[in-house]
């Protein structure tokens, strides 16, 4: 179980998130708190491994509560506002939910809670061999005012400029409001690396490799000069290349 609480000042929003909570298995709901100097207090005393987080709150923002918080579980902020976005994420926030937030946005946020504390369970624990995403393992990415349901086998590279992504499939591409590294965490490290400053690529879609580019789907993706080494053993470690 993943012990929850949500620090919420506002009334109907604390109780949605309850009522979300609560039709998640895996989800326990320990505390709610509109006070956010007592769910401070409650979080660095207390075992918690996740916390909704309001950014707009009286005497303790959100934001300040997470920049002196002593024990950091997995954070997800909600708020009415999108200005913040950048600044969460520059906290390692886990994700961030747009108010009115709707049960098919939160359950994407807690998936990504849980697949982070399975791959840190995994991690740490010896006896559990890591694992690669099943086949069918998929994410919803936000696009324009819609989520897309996205196969993780189906992406073939994600190009990255400022504050957007552009995930290509042989079928379509995706244009979403995010940062490069939020969605780099998401991706199975097995099957994904980043070769470029803009660009990461999966590692079963690659046709060719040249000095100073991959090919992927008649593309030419440039090797960044930083990652190069990363990748030459990445791929290494593939099999791909002889000795």
């Amino acid at each position: 179980m993943i012990r929850t609480i949500v620090i919420e000042d506002e009334p109907l929003a604390r109780n949605l998130l309850t009522q979300y909570i609560e039709k998640v298995s895996y989800l326990e709901l320990v505390h709610t708190f509109s006070d956010p100097l007592k769910g401070l207090e409650f979080v660095n005393n207390h075992e918690v491994d996740l916390m909704f987080l309001d950014i707009q709150m009286p005497n303790l923002s959100g934001i300040g509560l997470l920049r002196i918080l002593q024990k950091k579980p997995e954070v997800i902020l909600t708020t009415a506002y999108s200005d913040y976005a950048l600044e969460g994420y520059d906290l390692n926030v886990t994700d961030y939910l747009l108010k009115p937030i709707t049960f098919e946005r939160f359950l994407q946020a807690v998936e990504k809670v849980k697949q982070r504390k399975e791959n840190a369970r995994q991690n740490n624990d010896p006896q559990i061999p890591p694992t690669s995403p099943p086949a069918d393992d998929f994410m919803f990415v936000k696009d324009g005012t819609k989520l897309i349901r996205v196969n993780v086998n189906n992406i073939m590279y994600i190009e990255g400029l400022k504050d957007y992504v552009t995930i290509y499939t042989p079928e379509q591409k995706i244009v979403s409001l995010q940062r490069m590294k939020n969605l780099e965490n998401q991706l199975p490290k097995s099957q994904f690396i980043r070769i470029h400053h803009s660009y990461i690529v999966s590692l079963k879609w690659i046709h060719s490799i040249h000095k100073d580019y991959v090919e992927i789907n008649k593309v030419q993706i440039p090797i960044g000069e930083t990652y190069r080494k990363a990748f030459r053993e990445f791929i290494d470690q593939q099999k791909f290349l002889g000795d």
